[in-house]
């Protein structure tokens, strides 16, 4: 069941990015239109889900033990790709900060959210993932760019850097709400006003992949130096970190079934684009994170489909 699930959700994910490809190639919208897509979902249609979704939700299901398991799996991943930087490829410090975040950083919003959707049936599943990448490893990945980049930490910018992510402050309207609700007993929020905020919401896993499917037209990965190193960094994400998921959610977690077989899905997710944009606004290891971002994306489905035939 779970293979044939993983089969329709792929399927649907598939003909939207194709769909979106195939207007980058007759230029539909522009040459901006990826751009555009790309900003509203950030900005508006992802947020708006995340609190459509979240506000709704007891913080019992938002807040689950599997939160543990991405932490250490991704903590792991991450450390060892550090230590093979440093040691094996001999990079400098930004290069080693964006592998790491290559091996370990997931992409929880554009791939997540219709894996999640469509795949594992439970668009919930991403929130706690977007909450400890934004409020743990993202100030972590910006504190050691700033000392690489200019020799100096700019305490200011990685405080305020949350209040900077709209996804994020989504997520955290979200589970005020309904933090409020479980306490007085009843949706705090009028339905005249929830409605059209999940109306935008259901804009949010179109758009997304749309735009993804623009940004694959002309791409061409490996191109750059560095190319062992991405390769390792791409074998990180997609083969160890949900091996250890596995190994910790099974023998350290005790998880079975459904709650076994999301851990290791959203483990095996793609690298985010984030890290790109975080490469780009220190101008250092961009090469490393475009090729990273793309080559993890495009294998990404491959391990997600086996995981399937095995534990779905």
């Amino acid at each position: 069941m779970g293979l044939f699930n993983a089969l329709q959700g792929f399927c649907v994910i598939g003909v939207i990015i194709l769909i979106g490809y195939v207007a980058a190639r007759f230029r539909v919208g522009g040459p901006t239109a990826q751009m555009v897509l790309n900003r509203f979902s950030f900005f508006v249609s992802t947020p708006c889900l995340m609190f459509s979704l979240l506000s709704k939700e007891h913080l019992s299901d938002v807040f689950k033990p599997s939160m543990l398991v991405a932490l250490l799996c991704a903590s792991i991943t991450g450390v060892v790709f550090l230590l093979l930087g440093h040691k094996v490829f001999r990079l400098g410090t930004a290069d080693t900060t964006i592998g790491a975040l290559v091996s370990m950083y997931m992409n929880a919003n554009n791939i997540g959210l219709p894996v999640a959707t469509y795949i594992l049936g439970d668009p919930t599943a991403v929130t706690p993932i977007i909450l400890m990448q934004q409020v743990i490893f993202t100030p972590i990945a910006l504190t050691a760019l700033d000392l690489s980049v200019k020799g100096k930490v700019s305490a200011k910018a990685i405080i305020t850097q949350p209040l900077h992510q709209p996804i994020l402050i989504g997520v955290t309207i979200g589970i005020v709400v309904s933090a409020i609700s479980d306490a007085v007993g009843w949706f705090v929020v009028p339905q005249y006003l929830y409605d059209p905020i999940n109306i935008v919401a259901q804009s949010a896993v179109p758009l997304i992949l749309t735009a993804f499917g623009m940004s694959l037209r002309g791409a061409r990965p490996l191109q750059g130096g560095n190319r062992s190193a991405v390769v390792m960094a791409t074998l990180c994400k997609d083969l160890m970190m949900p091996a250890l998921a596995f190994v910790l959610a099974y023998f350290m977690m005790g998880f079975r079934g459904q709650e076994l077989y999301a851990c290791v899905v959203l483990a095996a997710l793609p690298c985010a684009q984030n890290v790109y944009n975080y490469s780009a606004r220190y101008e250092t290891g961009t090469t490393f994170a475009r090729d990273g971002v793309l080559l993890t994306t495009l294998t990404s489905p491959i391990v997600i489909f086996v995981i399937a035939a095995l534990l779905g």
